[in-house]
């Protein structure tokens, strides 16, 4: 036994030594990898003159300038701010409200709950681009257009889906919630599957109603959840562009071009690769400062508790 203690000793430290540093270096060296390298190559490009046509030749600020100074621009962040925000809200909203549907019906052990779930998730695996095509034929606007067609069954005239500049941005909302959905949906519903039911008993013997079960039981309880689900639904729908591409093209006019569509413009249709790389650097720093309000809001939430 004696003999035996040293040699056991000998062996260094235990990996559980209090230091992260040995088990966050390959992590970092993954994301350095795949992230930091591609956002430093973006930065080279947006001090340079690079186009598709043509490799970068000198440092530059043009393309800087010219960017942040084209007219065009604000109205795209105008349109890319009032697209994200009522589709974050609104994600949130359907994605919670799902969640608690099948929750509640799984309860109750009401059939086809497991059905409604896939379906809601199935739309989370359609291709962006397949998604802005079948609501694009959806939202057609020849009187033989299926939702036109539905509303025509009823007596209500055909609607401008996506001729109208309005009508248009509110299809692209809805092609987009249609997808997302699910993500939402699937974080609330892991969230609140984590809630002790001991919670919801006691609130059933005190008479509680549904309305303050959920006040003061179910949202309390995600509310952490709903800050990161923000961040990562804000990130993903700021990105979106596939679908608006099949879906409007980002017409009529500039009416649905948001950020991320203006940046594939910018670099696959006017060829500016340098400009393009200035709008994605724009376009991360805005996810960065959004990541970062919410995060501090839940650092003073969590202090105040």
């Amino acid at each position: 036994m004696t003999a035996a203690s040293p040699a056991r000793h000998s062996r260094g430290p235990a990996p559980a030594d209090g230091h992260p540093l040995p088990w966050l270096v390959p992590a970092v060296a993954v994301l350095a990898l795949f992230y930091a390298i591609p956002v430093l190559d973006v930065f080279r490009l947006a001090f340079s003159d690079a186009s598709l046509l043509a490799p970068a030749t000198r440092v530059t600020t043009d393309a800087v300038r010219g960017t942040l100074t084209d007219p065009a621009l604000l109205s795209v962040l105008g349109t890319t701010a009032v697209f994200t925000g009522i589709t974050v809200a609104a994600l949130q909203l359907m994605g919670l409200a799902i969640a608690l549907v099948i929750i509640r019906g799984e309860d109750r052990g009401l059939p086809g709950m497991a059905a409604f779930r896939t379906l809601v998730l199935a739309a989370w695996v359609v291709p962006g681009i397949a998604n802005g095509l079948v609501w694009g034929m959806l939202f057609d606007e020849a009187p033989y257009g299926t939702l036109n067609s539905l509303l025509g069954s009823v007596g209500i005239g055909p609607v401008a889906w996506l001729s109208d500049p309005q009508m248009a941005m509110v299809s692209a909302m809805i092609a987009n919630l249609w997808q997302g959905t699910a993500f939402s949906m699937i974080v609330f519903y892991a969230g609140r599957k984590g809630i002790d039911p001991v919670l919801y008993e006691v609130a059933e013997l005190d008479a509680a109603t549904p309305w303050q079960t959920f006040r003061y039981i179910t949202l309390p309880l995600l509310r952490r959840l709903i800050a990161v689900n923000t961040i990562l639904i804000a990130v993903q729908t700021l990105n979106t562009f596939d679908s608006i591409l099949a879906l409007t093209g980002g017409g009529p006019g500039r009416a649905t071009e948001v950020l991320a569509l203006f940046t594939f413009n910018t670099v696959f249709y006017n060829l500016d690769l340098a400009g393009g790389s200035v709008l994605a650097l724009l376009l991360f720093g805005i996810s960065m400062v959004l990541a970062l309000v919410v995060l501090r809001g839940m650092g003073r939430e969590r202090a105040a508790a």
